[in-house]
């Protein structure tokens, strides 16, 4: 496929500082960010409210269903275009047009490969050492450090569980991404500053 614009997809793991490290990467570059953002956007394109979804965003095989209580006890049990894989579906056509539109940098969503024939999309995973992950996220929440331990372990196997799902890729996986960068090694800004080192470097070859 044909593309002017350029799309930086970021996995992450969970309290590496990929959020940060996305929206900073987007300013630089003077790129439209989305995360959380996609949610409302797949929410519209389907007439409901954005907060409706955010119980199963990048979390597979649970049925909607089981999520919402009486909300759900209002829909037909026949309803299924509310199922989660329907949600994948919106999500991914919202991805793609987005892609399309403008120069962006998604964080997670499965935006790699769901923009996998887009030669203009460049993936990148980021990692920490546990330890920093953990001081990260007792500072954000603030929690224990042994609560910040399995939030972490819990938020990655939901992650990996949903790309794995929805892809056929391996997540946090070397060879499933252009690039790899430890953001304990680097730091936040110098992690921003290596991919738009790679992203020149790879639009010169474009």
């Amino acid at each position: 496929m044909n593309c002017k614009t350029l799309t930086i997809s970021i996995g992450r793991q969970f309290g590496c500082g990929g959020r940060v490290i996305g929206q900073r990467l987007a300013e630089e570059l003077g790129y439209d960010y989305f995360d959380q953002e996609l949610l409302a956007l797949a929410a519209k394109e389907i007439g409901f409210e954005p907060d409706v979804f955010k119980e199963v965003d990048e979390q597979p095989q649970k049925g909607i269903f089981q999520s919402f209580g009486e909300f759900v006890s209002m829909l037909s049990p026949t309803d299924n275009y509310m199922s989660d894989d329907h949600l994948f579906k919106v999500q991914s056509d919202v991805i793609r047009r987005l892609a399309i539109e403008r120069n962006c940098v998604i964080v997670g969503r499965c935006s790699d490969y769901i923009l996998r024939d887009f030669p203009n999309c460049i993936s990148v995973f980021l990692h920490a050492d546990l330890p920093d992950r953990i001081k990260r996220v007792c500072a954000r929440m603030p929690i224990e450090q042994d609560k910040a331990r399995a939030l972490i372990e819990r938020n990655d196997k939901r992650r990996a569980t949903y790309y794995n799902y929805y892809s056929n890729k391996t997540w946090g996986r070397a060879e499933t991404y252009d690039l790899c960068l430890s953001v304990s090694r680097l730091g936040v800004e110098e992690t921003v500053a290596a991919i738009i080192d790679y992203v020149n470097r790879m639009k010169a070859r474009l």
